[in-house]
């Protein structure tokens, strides 16, 4: 039943030879479609995964003192963290890309060369059985003909044997002939009806293989190929979703870091990073005391000449009214300075003419002290300003020199392992001779002896810089007991006046100024005992644990200063990374090293403050 469903499949395509090659070039043209479809999406993978990356590229924190500063706040480091899942995301996306192209894109592109072969073969095979079977019929058709002719001259032949045969005038010659002829006719009839038969023969067998044999076995193939181009088809669907979801769980890792930078952010801890920053030590100003201009001037009974009211009866004088801190050029001491109330500088302004240049005196220190004023905001906002810091507000300025300090110990520090690097390769050299010559080290032992001594001289500058803003530095029991005094300057009289505080200040102004040159001198050579520095780095300190890490991938840390990992490892952190795609990692006391970044999961401890670095 089977067989015969199929002949009557293959009778019913046997007119539709041209139908099916047409089909098999669409069949061709579709797989060539899709092909193109999927190196367009890897085009798009890849194209998106480098504005991905250069986005990425574009917003990390440059090497900076701005970036510096705002990558203390936790916002900030979220926001680098974000940064780099993101590249991580876009490496992603780059495995789609590749893999698209790998799996999908080549394969498809040898395979169609296959195809278009096969199928070329195929419908080779089909047009020469076509061939074949259309030059077997054209000669049954010739053979038929020349039967058909050979069986009509027989018969003219016989007909005109017949004729001469019953005419009496006719010789017996000719009758012969006639017959003769006729005989000749007949066996060539008889042998074209013999070759008709044997073409005929042929040809139905011919046919018969054709229709049945050769036709069904080339269809078959053709559908075998038709149906394997299709489950090829089908195959590279899979794959295109295969491929994503092969980097799902990579991506839903990027994610959950970005997810878990946004919840690390705490704004109580970044607002306090902001008073600390900025915390200027100062102490507030003292209450502004109310003057009365009212009783200022009196009138003598006798004489209407103005008076000093000062000659008549001291005034008590009450809290002195402090100076605003931007007008105070030495911001180490305190703001508060005393003056006179305003009621007795008019009294001396009425009483004498000559002191008219008190005025002119105070408008040219006040105009000395805006120049001042522009010249440090200047300097706030360019960045630039005398090494001591002078220029910033005293917690500022104790911070800036206390980072200084830290750097300039870790310089000392450089330098002091490089020279007991150098004694011992000194040390080998003295023992084995054959290795190298003792004397080569000596100039770069100098070298390093001086740098260090100059390194020493900078540290001794700024502790001394440092101890003198401690000094000044007011705390809690220093503002107590100043607001008690302040209590009591109340009851106190103040008697300065303009000639005073031009002696004291020779630009008119009315602030203590101290000399700059006479501070650099005595933080230069300061009283106290210089520290000794061997003493103080001969052990060194090992980098505290600033959280742990789990490595996602393994790692074969081949070069120097790396370290291997497993996958899966849990490792202690003991430096963030910097920008530079590296972590350093510590598995025990005496393993430690650097780590891809984007090869482990970190989890900071939210109390190792002191311990972090920051990019």
């Amino acid at each position: 039943m089977e067989k015969s469903e199929t002949l009557l499949k293959e009778l019913q395509l046997k007119d539709q030879f041209d139908n099916l090659e047409k089909h098999t070039q669409w069949g061709i043209e579709f797989v060539e479609r899709y092909a193109k479809f999927v190196k367009e999406r890897s085009e798009i993978e890849a194209s998106y995964a480098k504005q991905i990356r250069n986005l990425s590229k574009k917003y990390q924190p440059k090497k900076n003192s701005r970036e510096e500063e705002e990558s203390k706040y936790t916002f900030c480091r979220a926001f680098l963290m974000t940064l780099n899942e993101m590249n991580d995301y876009a490496g992603q996306h780059e495995v789609i890309a590749e893999n698209l192209t790998s799996q999908i894109i080549v394969e498809l592109s040898r395979y169609l060369q296959e195809l278009k072969a096969e199928r070329k073969s195929h419908f080779h095979d089909g047009r020469k059985a076509q061939q074949h079977i259309e030059s077997s019929w054209k000669q049954l058709e010739s053979s038929k003909r020349r039967f058909e002719r050979d069986c009509k001259e027989a018969d003219r032949a016989q007909q005109y044997f017949e004729k001469m045969d019953a005419d009496i005038n006719v010789t017996k010659a000719d009758v012969e002939k006639a017959r003769q002829q006729a005989h000749m006719r007949q066996q060539m009839a008889t042998d074209s009806k013999n070759e008709y038969s044997s073409y005929l023969q042929k040809f139905n067998q011919e046919q018969n293989e054709h229709y049945y044999t050769v036709i069904p076995n080339i269809f078959q193939k053709l559908q075998d190929m038709e149906e394997k181009r299709i489950e090829r088809i089908g195959v590279c669907m899979k794959t295109f979703a295969d491929v994503d979801r092969q980097v799902l769980p990579i991506v839903g890792k990027c994610l959950d870091g970005m997810t878990n930078a946004a919840e690390s952010i705490e704004s109580k801890t970044d607002s306090q990073q902001v008073v600390e920053s900025y915390k200027s030590g100062f102490e507030p100003p003292g209450d502004v005391e109310f003057e009365d201009y009212g009783q200022a001037m009196k009138r003598s009974p006798s004489d209407t000449s103005l008076t000093n009211s000062r000659e008549v009866k001291e005034r008590p004088a009450g809290k002195s009214k402090g100076k605003l801190w931007p007008f105070i050029k030495n911001k180490n001491k305190s703001p508060k300075q005393h003056k006179e109330p305003l009621s007795h500088r008019l009294n001396d302004f009425m009483a004498s003419k000559p002191k008219m240049h008190c005025l002119r005196s105070l408008r040219r220190g006040l105009s000395l002290k805006l120049i001042t004023l522009n010249s440090h905001v200047r300097n706030l906002i360019e960045g630039s300003g005398p090494e001591d810091f002078s220029h910033l507000p005293p917690e500022q300025r104790r911070k800036k020199l206390q980072g200084k300090l830290d750097d300039l110990n870790k310089d000392i520090q450089k330098e002091m392992d490089q020279r007991d690097a150098l004694a011992k390769m000194k040390d080998v050299y003295v023992k084995n001779p054959q290795m190298g010559d003792p004397a080569s080290v000596d100039p770069r032992l100098s070298e390093i002896s001086q740098n260090i001594e100059k390194l020493q001289f900078e540290v001794q500058k700024f502790e001394g810089w440092l101890a003198e803003v401690e000094e000044r530095m007011p705390s809690k029991s220093d503002s107590n007991r100043k607001s008690a005094i302040y209590e009591t300057q109340n009851n106190t009289t103040v008697n300065n006046n303009c000639a005073q505080d031009r002696e004291s200040s020779p630009d008119g102004s009315y602030t203590e100024e101290q000399n700059s040159e006479t501070q650099v001198k005595a933080a230069i050579n300061p009283t106290s005992s210089t520290p000794e520095f061997d003493d103080e780095f001969d052990d060194e300190e090992t980098l505290p644990t600033i959280g742990t890490c789990k490595a996602l991938y393994p790692f074969d840390g081949q070069n120097e200063g790396t370290i291997s990992v497993a996958e899966g490892e849990l490792l202690y952190v003991i430096e963030e990374d910097k920008g530079d795609g590296w972590t350093r990692v510590r598995r025990n006391e005496e393993e430690e090293g650097y780590v891809p970044t984007s090869y482990i999961e970190v989890f900071l401890e939210t109390n190792a403050k002191g311990a972090m670095t920051y990019i």
